[in-house]
């Protein structure tokens, strides 16, 4: 289980999920991200790209653990819910027990927060129990974007993201424990949002500062560390390509050469480092 400090607050990983993502040419995840395009940066491998040239893709929760705030970021996929992503083969992991072995048992979570709300970032806002969805953190208050709750509770066309609203974040609002906040939402004095839209209408990222240090959990700002030499790069499933590449270009040239731990929701092991530049070109330091 990989593990930050920054000051008085400590963040940890835990994965649900790894996988590996072959370029598909009919259906790229990054069209951009050929195999050519990715062996012109020798740097990603083997940590972030297989020798194989595939995309290495994780899936994991960031759990928080600051003065007065007990806070998971993002919910990744969860348990029972046969989506697309996962070849529609419901997950059976360990997570629940992986997460109180990091010292956050469900009942002591304070927070849970949702980036935004596409399907490997909700997943276990809610639980399967006696056949009903249930939250899974029944004494967190659950933080979600006004502008990102409006967007997808009226423009959720697909079967899946209608599974997702109704199995995952429903049940939360059923419960009475969601607020909708802004993107600049302040959690506690050393947590707060920062809005970076593009990717979806409301998505944030979460910066983290204590004692003079400062860490950024992105979320899918970007999905992997090539984008910080071509934040252009992007899926094809960003809600608006030409604002999801602008943010992405503000924020790699905003955090360049900085001392801000950047800890990627999608990025391999070892998931955080530092944006540098070199020879030119911007760089993940890991």
């Amino acid at each position: 289980m990989l593990q930050w400090r920054i000051g008085d607050v400590l963040i940890k990983r835990v994965v649900e999920i790894e996988i590996p993502t072959p370029y598909d040419a009919e259906r790229p995840f990054i069209p951009e991200a050929t195999p050519a395009a990715l062996r012109a940066m020798p740097w990603l491998y083997p940590n972030f790209v297989t020798e194989d040239d595939a995309l290495k893709l994780s899936v994991h929760a960031l759990l928080v653990d600051a003065p007065g705030l007990k806070l998971v970021v993002d919910t990744c996929f969860g348990n029972d819910k046969p989506r697309y992503l996962i070849g529609r083969q419901p997950l059976a992991t360990a997570f629940l027990s992986e997460i109180a072995a990091a010292g956050f048992p469900r009942e002591s979570v304070t927070t849970v927060a949702c980036t935004h709300l596409h399907v490997d970032h909700v997943g276990w806002n809610t639980m399967l129990e006696d056949g009903a969805w249930k939250p899974t953190f029944p004494n967190a208050r659950y933080l979600m974007g006004h502008d990102e709750y409006a967007h997808w509770s009226t423009h959720s066309e697909t079967r899946e993201q209608k599974a997702v609203m109704a199995d995952s974040v429903q049940p939360i609002f059923d419960a009475g424990l969601v607020d909708l906040v802004e993107t600049n939402h302040r959690l506690s004095p050393e947590i707060r949002f920062m809005p970076t839209v593009g990717h979806t209408p409301g998505h944030v990222s979460v910066v983290i500062e204590s004692k003079g240090e400062k860490a950024v959990i992105t979320g899918d700002l970007m999905h992997h560390p090539a984008q910080i030499t071509q934040p252009d790069w992007g899926p094809p499933f960003d809600s608006d390509s030409a604002q999801a590449r602008e943010t992405r270009r503000r924020f790699v040239n905003e955090f360049a050469d900085a001392p801000v731990l950047v800890i990627g929701t999608h990025f391999a092991t070892p998931t955080a480092g530092y944006v540098k530049r070199i020879d030119g070109a911007l760089r993940f330091i890991a």
